[in-house]
């Protein structure tokens, strides 16, 4: 399998053997971007990781990552890897899937869905380990450790972190360009 830097129909042209790269025009969804291709058009393989990961906790929850946020400024992504450290990830599940889930393989999904959106991109799983890790139930699965940054409403939350703990600052960011087809 060799994955490809699309962006969701963005698409870049790589060069053979290079596996990362960077752009002056960042487009896309702002809920699904990398960080660091949102702050510095930098994107890799771990781009599409993190959107992959982003569709993994939306599916879960039933909620928008975009659109989701808690009255103490939590998003999606604080919210999942906070209630997964607190060891009440289901929480985190849509009514909608009660009748019919497995809670381990919920958990697993919601670890799983939590180490693609890492704010290093160094320390999220390549595509591949991610098919292994949804398909084996007996590979083990490192801890996530911090979720990426959201856009939107402008809060401060605390994450833990297996480094340590730091104050985290969402910003809201509006990016109005103009331009002709």
């Amino acid at each position: 399998m060799n994955p490809k830097i699309s962006d969701f129909g963005l698409a870049r042209a790589f060069e053979v053997g290079q596996n990362q790269a960077n752009t002056k025009r960042v487009m896309g969804t702002y809920g699904y971007m990398a960080p660091e291709y949102a702050m510095e058009g930098l994107f890799s393989v771990k781009s599409d990781v993190f959107s992959f990961g982003v569709l993994v906790l939306e599916i879960i929850s039933g909620r928008k990552n975009g659109g989701f946020y808690l009255s103490d400024g939590q998003n999606l992504l604080v919210y999942a890897l906070r209630t997964w450290y607190e060891g009440k990830c289901l929480e985190l599940m849509d009514s909608m899937l009660e009748k019919s889930f497995i809670g381990s393989e919920v958990e697993r999904s919601i670890q799983i869905g939590l180490l693609c959106v890492q704010e290093d991109a160094r320390d999220r799983p390549t595509m591949s380990d991610v098919v292994v890790m949804l398909a084996s139930d007996t590979v083990a699965i490192p801890k996530p450790r911090h979720p990426a940054f959201s856009v939107g409403r402008t809060a401060t939350e605390e994450v833990p972190t297996s480094r340590n703990s730091k104050k985290l600052s969402i910003s809201d960011i509006t990016t109005s360009i103009t331009l002709p087809r």
